[in-house]
């Protein structure tokens, strides 16, 4: 047994793999696992519950056994224990009398510290802990109880350093400022030139043509954190979007190999449909841009259109224009998607497997394209203007009428501002 420099984040299945295989290729003879696959899917060929989750304490030796690589390490099951009312104790759990034993989680000692558990009565410990949001005595001793709550209460405070989490420079655009500390709701990166990122900037460089289009990249190339144009605040800064529980959100399957962003001045109307029905995502239209240079967060580029895919993402249209930057090596060689097939092979494909399958690694189900092959640029192009005319519309200088709750920030001098 040893204690490994290498810390656990949580992130399912093949996180716990790589520990079990690297402490086995260091020398471990037994790796103890507990529940860690949780919320890997069953087998729909299982006999019994073939719809359940993997949640029961024996799962996680289950999957690493049949791992290749594992050898002959041997997984020791981690043992589930339960807070006992009689004696105020953690222990397993008698079988005999359950309904003495109550459950406590990470979960949801995670859950009562974020709310400030304090201590329940010695005499009377309820069933639901949360409800009464109290922690029974003997769970945890008072002053690390103290710090399990103030850490919780305050985890996006800078006074936390997270050691799992590596300290990064966002790498941002010269021409920008940021506020708040990077990995964190907190973060906001602005324009120094520009009031809005989304309405200021215009659609296309001066003087080039049609086909060439600004890239606001929000997501540069190799980078997981999910990082979007925030439409409700002043300024619409980029800033990382969040998970459902509040956390910041990041790619998980896998880092992306194009850079990401959106086009300015444009908007997917949530009223315009496609063919099948599908209305607009709301945000302003996407760009996967497919050079081997970095593009830094909240550059704007100058970027060639080469064709589009229409993906659609629980039920929303959401367009990806694709692209190529002109400051990108192979710019001149590329000119259509035919050309970007030529010069770099299996792109295409590449790309089709992200936007189909980016999501499966949370859980969620697989997205679907309209159409499998990709858009010429003059379809492209017709896209990206009646965005752009929708975008006149929202900020009242179109000849279509936007009700006003949709509650965006439009007061920059490009929009309704002054």
């Amino acid at each position: 047994m040893a204690i490994w420099p290498a810390p656990m984040v949580y992130a399912g299945p093949t996180e716990v793999e790589f520990h079990a295989k690297s402490r086995r290729s260091a020398g471990a003879s037994y790796f103890v696992v507990g529940r860690d696959p949780a919320g890997m899917k069953g087998s729909e060929l299982a006999v019994a519950h073939p719809d359940d989750d993997l949640y029961d304490g024996n799962h996680g030796r289950y999957v690493l056994r049949n791992s290749p690589g594992i050898g002959s390490m041997k997984m020791l099951s981690f043992v589930k224990v339960m807070y006992d009312i009689s004696d105020n104790v953690m222990k397993v759990p008698d079988e005999s009398r359950m309904e003495d034993f109550i459950s406590i989680s990470g979960s949801k000692m995670r859950l009562l510290a974020r709310n400030g558990a304090v201590p329940c009565s010695p005499t009377h410990i309820p069933t639901d802990l949360v409800e009464a949001n109290c922690v029974p005595s003997g769970f945890m001793v008072p002053k690390g109880w103290d710090i399990v709550v103030d850490y919780y209460k305050n985890i996006e405070a800078n006074r936390w350093v997270p050691w799992s989490r590596p300290q990064v420079d966002p790498g941002a655009d010269s021409r920008t400022s940021f506020e708040g500390k990077f990995g964190t709701g907190s973060f906001q990166l602005k324009h120094r030139d520009y009031t809005s990122f989304w309405h200021d900037i215009p659609l296309r460089p001066s003087g080039q043509p049609d086909e060439i289009i600004n890239l606001v990249t929000e997501i540069p190339l190799f980078m997981t954190a999910k990082m979007e144009c925030q439409k409700a605040l002043p300024g619409n800064p980029i800033g990382q979007d969040s998970n459902s529980d509040g956390s910041p959100r990041y790619y998980t399957y896998g880092t992306p190999f194009f850079n990401y962003g959106y086009i300015p001045q444009t908007w997917e109307d949530p009223q315009l449909k496609d063919a099948l029905g599908n209305g607009g995502d709301n945000d302003p239209l996407d760009v996967m841009e497919i050079g081997s240079r970095r593009l830094e967060m909240g550059s704007v580029t100058p970027c060639r259109v080469l064709g589009h895919l229409e993906l659609i993402d629980e039920g929303e249209m959401d367009n990806k224009i694709i692209c190529i930057a002109l400051s990108d090596p192979d710019a001149n060689s590329i000119r259509t998607m035919e050309d970007l097939e030529r010069v770099k092979p299996g792109t295409i494909d590449r790309l089709r497997d992200w936007l189909k399958r980016y999501k499966t690694s949370d859980g969620k189900p697989e997205n679907t394209l309209a159409s499998e092959h990709p858009t010429r640029t003059s379809e492209a192009l017709e896209l990206i203007n009646e965005t752009h005319n929708r975008w006149k519309n929202l900020c009242g200088k179109g000849s279509g009428y936007v009700s006003d709750d949709h509650g965006f920030w439009l007061d920059a001098p490009g929009c309704k501002g002054q």
